[in-house]
């Protein structure tokens, strides 16, 4: 369970900084901040992978591959761990 949540919260926050981003939320609150800073160092490995004209879109795709990967991955160990 522990894993699973784990997964769940880090897709949580890299979604939420798609969600902001798009949306134009103000940079400098220190919410926003704070957020964009988890993302980014949640998504460090997977930037750039997307090279897109449309900064939009390059933001969704660049954080939104981690969540996917990071919710097949502890959601995998977590079915697995399960059965052990």
């Amino acid at each position: 369970m522990i894993i699973h949540s784990i997964a769940d919260v880090a897709a949580v926050f890299l979604g939420l900084w798609i969600l902001l981003y798009l949306l134009e939320a103000n940079q400098a609150n220190v919410f926003v901040d704070f957020v964009h800073g988890v993302a980014d160092w949640l998504a460090g490995w997977s930037q750039d992978i997307f090279i897109m004209d449309t900064e939009g879109l390059r933001v969704f795709f660049n954080y939104a591959l981690p969540a996917l990967i990071y919710l097949a991955i502890g959601h995998g160990a977590a079915a697995w761990l399960r059965r052990l």
